[in-house]
């Protein structure tokens, strides 16, 4: 069945505000159903689970199903599923976590593609260490990570390599299958940050061939927490209890402190908003993700190669990697106008953009010497005529 957009903006209240959201890499906008959930959860469930109470009985049912959603969503264990308040705080946890002994040599490989939150943890854990850490470089042309790099970077000392599956300012997608066989022939431990990515693309722990896979919930429409899933459970069991509980068993093992049954509530909605994005999906949440996912991603695919195209037809306008394959997510540079005076304009018509991030593959490109990088991000609502918007904006800055 084909994707009906219009249907699927439907589901977003938010989107009558007038404006036209193209900041998903910030926050998808948040569905009714989501919405309802929170704010149920936050009336009904102000106690955590794990008692005997009714509240804190349905507290702890909530977890379960939101354990199971995101089990759904990335085809896992649901006893694999970590829950935290941001991935930062989760790869603060799994820095934590690991023996002392994966701290030895040349332990750690990030990319520069990477998020903060992907980056900032490791570093801070390689220096407590002493270890070394070997950096991924943004191949400066296409905005991509190339994964033969990791061939000479990945070794038989290294112990962790840490990675993003999709840029958040970019959109480039990284090949994962063969820094995956790099780090399987040196027995490191392989962290995947699927965040960026996740929304768009139907994605499989046993085809991602990751041991560790991060994502944000806030990134398809959910509460702003996230979750980290383990492969492997007898993994996850052998890290370091990082709970204030010294009895905590399987995922609990690594949460510090629980997340509000509200929150949970909402995880677990925002999976159930995604299975339900075509309607002529059937069976269990898995086969319904599958479809939906599918079928968002065939749409949002051709909308992006319309908004590069639109954008790349703007000669004073460059797009970062204009060729790269990407989820939605795109940046680019205006001819004498810095990011932020273009953003101030695009908000002056009623579009959100975003602009300032992070970003060390930005950097790397030489974004800030011509004034800084504008990033935009497709929904799964977003429209062709938004895109004509941006590029009928952009084009009067020429």
């Amino acid at each position: 069945m084909s994707f009906d957009v219009a249907s699927v903006r439907g589901l977003f209240p938010s989107l009558g505000d007038g404006w036209i959201h193209l900041d998903s890499q910030n926050g998808m906008q948040i569905p009714d159903a989501v919405a309802s959930a929170i704010s149920r959860g936050v009336r009904s469930l102000p106690v955590p689970g794990g008692r005997i109470t009714p509240q804190s009985v349905k507290a702890q049912e909530t977890e379960t199903q939101a354990r199971r959603a995101v089990a759904d969503l990335l085809d896992a264990d649901p006893e694999c599923v970590v829950f935290g308040s941001s991935r930062a705080s989760l790869v603060s946890t799994l820095v934590d976590s690991l023996p002392v002994t994966s701290w030895i040599g040349d332990a750690i490989v990030l990319s520069r593609l990477d998020d903060e939150e992907n980056i900032v943890p490791w570093v801070r854990g390689a220096a407590r260490h002493g270890s070394a850490v070997r950096w991924a470089e943004v191949d400066v042309e296409s905005g991509t990570l190339p994964p033969w790099q990791y061939g000479e970077l990945v070794t038989d000392e290294t112990t962790v390599v840490s990675v993003t599956l999709a840029s958040s300012t970019t959109g480039a997608i990284t090949d994962i299958g063969q820094i995956a066989g790099h780090a399987r022939a040196a027995g490191a431990l392989l962290v995947v940050d699927a965040s960026s990515a996740v929304p768009f693309v139907p994605l499989s722990m046993r085809e991602l061939e990751a041991d560790v896979v991060i994502v944000s919930a806030e990134r398809w429409g959910g509460p702003r927490m996230s979750a980290m899933v383990f492969a492997d459970r007898a993994r996850l069991t052998s890290m370091t209890n990082m709970s204030m509980d010294p009895s905590a068993r399987g995922p609990a093992r690594l949460e510090p402190s629980p997340i509000p049954g509200a929150w949970l509530s909402g995880l677990a909605a925002s999976v159930e908003v995604l299975a339900g994005l075509d309607p002529g999906a059937t069976g269990k949440r898995r086969r319904r993700l599958s479809a939906s996912m599918d079928s968002a991603y065939e749409y949002l695919q051709r909308l992006t190669y319309y908004l590069v195209n639109s954008l790349d037809s703007l000669g004073h306008v460059h797009v970062v990697g204009t060729h790269a394959h990407r989820v939605p997510l795109v940046s680019f540079l205006v001819d004498g106008v810095s990011a932020e005076n273009v953003c101030m304009r695009l908000n002056d018509n009623g579009i959100s953009a975003g602009y300032g991030v992070l970003s060390r593959a930005l950097d790397a490109i030489g974004a800030a010497d011509e004034g800084g990088a504008v990033t935009v991000g497709l929904g799964v609502y977003s429209t062709p005529y938004e895109v004509d918007q941006l590029a009928r904006v952009l084009g009067s800055l020429g």
